[in-house]
């Protein structure tokens, strides 16, 4: 654990980084604090140090690793949403499989990035996270995308689920056109005609439906 740094500008995205290991809490720190925008504030090395930093620092974003002393850091993060509703949480692990994926983003994280990745896909976790968007990475993104849904809830097709999934975790239409070989034109379709069913206008809504009905959630 490290000392607790001074608060941040108000112009700045505040940080705190909560890892085990000091060398990683360095690299980190090294890595955000290079960007004008972002600033970390403190640096934990458990869960409890994290509360503490986040409860005197209110920092915009928490980075959690999912392994810290005590065992997995998953079962803190509704605690943490609740005590905390204005940071926000990029988990950071090594954990690659989707179930972990949906896991945390069901608990409330809005980012899930993976430590083979940091260097290049952190800063935009953290920047997508501290505007209350969903980051996830990419390649994992794409096996939870594929995984079939529990069933189409409210009248939404098969295609329209798989698009909202999709929507939910973060993906472009661009993007989802791309991997589910359709135009964008059409992806902007299934869009409007998922907000009709559901009568949501907002992809926040979208992204609440979509964990409230377990689509983006791992089954317990």
């Amino acid at each position: 654990m490290s000392d607790p740094l001074e608060s941040g500008s108000a112009d700045s995205i505040g940080i705190v980084i909560a890892d085990d290991h000091a060398v990683v809490r360095r690299g980190l720190k090294q890595l955000l604090g290079a960007e004008p925008d972002l600033e970390v504030l403190a640096e934990a090395g458990d869960i409890d140090d994290a509360r503490r930093f986040v409860r005197g620092h209110h920092p915009r974003v928490l980075v959690l690793d999912l392994n810290l002393p005590g065992g997995s850091s998953l079962k803190h993060i509704p605690a943490m949403r609740q005590e905390f509703p204005d940071t926000q949480i990029v988990v950071l692990t090594m954990q690659n499989e989707p179930a972990y994926a949906r896991e945390a983003l069901g608990a409330g994280a809005l980012g899930y990035v993976l430590k083979e990745a940091a260097e290049t896909e952190l800063v935009e976790a953290v920047r997508r996270a501290a505007e209350g968007d969903i980051y996830l990475n990419p390649r994992l993104g794409a096996r939870v995308a594929a995984e079939p849904p529990p069933g189409p809830p409210d009248g939404l097709s098969e295609r329209e689920v798989e698009v909202l999934r999709m929507i939910s975790l973060g993906y472009t239409n661009a993007e989802i056109a791309d991997q589910l070989y359709l135009s964008v034109r059409t992806v902007e379709t299934h869009r409007a005609h998922i907000q009709q069913k559901l009568r949501l206008g907002s992809r926040a809504e979208l992204v609440r439906y979509a964990l409230d009905h377990k689509l983006i959630q791992a089954e317990a």
